[in-house]
């Protein structure tokens, strides 16, 4: 894809008078454990970002030289988390809503309008409520979904080294929380920990 074309929904939303643009996405939906982390961006049209996509394709190593640049280049970024804790309490879809507008509501400037990756903007308790439009694959199709997309995994990721360090038994620095039959088989070990999500385990 070239690079033209990650900027489609950026202009058409500018030249809707809707501007600043921001992209928003989260990481960490499906694991079993930590927070659900999520990030807003507002980039400068056409910023130099070497190998932005969608954050799912970049190697650990790409994600982690871009996270920099974009933090550098960016006209505002921001992240947010929802707590483990929180997500047993709301429901998954609930807490990736939040952190969504979380993530927004931190932007300095605000956006006046925000690209969203996926097809959902609302739950039954949370909702986006930044002007906006649901975009799927957005992380591939939008450069400023992108840049969000490597600033909450980027986020999440070195959250849940951290927690490996913590919690050494369950290997989080080899699946970050994922459902891996590693994780099953520690799980099974040791039972969960502070960080897993309750509501998740119903597979033990």
């Amino acid at each position: 894809m070239n690079t033209m074309d990650l900027w489609r929904y950026e202009r058409e939303a500018a030249r809707a008078g809707r501007s600043p643009v921001c992209g928003c996405d989260e990481a960490g939906a499906g694991p079993l454990a930590g927070r659900v982390y999520a990030a807003a961006v507002i980039l400068p049209e056409g910023a130099d970002l070497p190998g932005l996509n969608d954050s799912k394709k970049l190697t650990e190593k790409k994600r982690e030289a871009l996270f920099p640049l974009i933090r550098e280049r960016a006209l505002a970024w921001s992240v947010a988390f929802v707590e483990a804790e929180e997500i047993d309490e709301i429901d998954i879809l609930n807490a990736r809503m939040r952190a969504m507008q979380l993530a927004m509501d931190g932007l300095e400037p605000r956006a006046e309008y925000a690209l969203i990756d996926g097809n959902r903007d609302h739950g039954s308790r949370c909702a986006i409520t930044t002007p906006h439009e649901c975009i799927v694959k957005g992380d591939s199709l939008s450069a400023s979904i992108a840049a969000a997309s490597v600033l909450a995994k980027v986020s999440r990721d070195r959250y849940m080294l951290k927690m490996a360090a913590l919690y050494p038994q369950y290997g989080f620095e080899r699946h970050k929380g994922y459902g891996t039959a590693l994780h099953y088989e520690r799980l099974r070990q040791y039972g969960p920990c502070p960080i897993h999500r309750q509501t998740f385990l119903k597979n033990l």
